[in-house]
């Protein structure tokens, strides 16, 4: 697994990479706006030339840009949706100029609508979004949900639901958080129950679309469909877990991206503890 975390992008998003250095990072994730507003500014050309000039005279490879967190394409609100699919189309098409190749974002809320209605509203945005950017060479990643509300996204066969009916197959991948997988009720905390979890995981999504990880420890017991994330080993998941997936065969040179708290101090940590746990180059 690449090893990486989500940095920000204070002072211009070509430092992004400057700080994934920094971290110890060989990989890492940004949102490309602020994550909370739906203003979309202007990605200077300028900007995106010292981007990637920064990654490659650094060497840390950008994964995934994270959609901002009001993006909801399940929302029964005619204006929320409009907003979220336009949103998820700009971010494409800036991740593409900056040359990252996955975009990730929470699946969606049916607002007391229902989960099938919440899944058929999804796979219809996004067949929308990727016609709209069928130019870039963005691969759109739904991440899984701790199940909180009514976001749907915490099961895996919610996933494959929408993959199953989304027409540009090979512009669609699942982000699997460890946070959110174990708040929705599947145990990774053993041999046993990890193999267990990941068998399943491979029947009903498949391991080749499992495109990237995002790594945390939750503060919450498995099962409390809660998402609070923890630094690496001090949560309910613990230190195996980690163990398992870092040194997982099947996730060679998938991105592992850490969302703990702590700040750039918590990520040098946790990433030291990641690359700690590794058995094999």
């Amino acid at each position: 697994m690449i090893l990486g975390a989500h940095v920000s992008i204070a002072g211009g998003i070509s430092k992004s990479v400057e700080r994934a250095f920094e971290i110890g990072c060989e990989t890492f994730q940004i949102f490309t706006k602020n994550q909370m507003q739906w203003k979309i500014p202007v990605l200077k050309d300028s900007e995106i030339k010292k981007f990637k000039e920064n990654v490659a005279k650094l060497g840390v490879s950008p994964a995934t840009v994270h959609s901002s967190y009001l993006v909801n394409i399940a929302s029964p609100d005619k204006k929320t949706r409009l907003r979220s699919l336009n949103d998820l189309i700009a971010d494409i098409n800036r991740a593409d100029k900056l040359g990252i190749p996955y975009l990730v974002f929470h699946p969606g809320a049916h607002k007391g609508k229902g989960v099938r209605y919440a899944l058929d509203t999804i796979a219809e945005g996004l067949n929308e979004v990727l016609f709209k950017t069928n130019n870039t060479k963005v691969t759109v990643l739904m991440e899984t949900t701790a199940g909180e509300g009514t976001n749907v996204g915490y099961k895996f066969e919610h996933l494959s639901y929408i993959m199953n009916r989304v027409e540009i197959r090979n512009r669609i991948g699942v982000c699997i958080d460890t946070c959110h997988i174990f708040a929705a009720g599947y145990d990774i905390r053993s041999k046993h129950t990890y193999r267990k979890t990941m068998n399943f995981l491979d029947t009903v999504i498949g391991f080749e679309n499992i495109k990237a990880f995002h790594l945390n420890d939750s503060k919450r017991e498995l099962g409390s469909r809660m998402d609070r994330h923890e630094e690496i080993g001090k949560g309910k998941i613990g230190i195996k877990a980690f163990e398992l997936l870092v040194n997982d065969h099947n996730f060679e040179n998938v991105p592992g991206i850490l969302e703990t708290p702590g700040g750039i101090d918590g990520y040098k940590r946790n990433i030291s503890i990641l690359k700690s746990l590794r058995r094999w180059k």
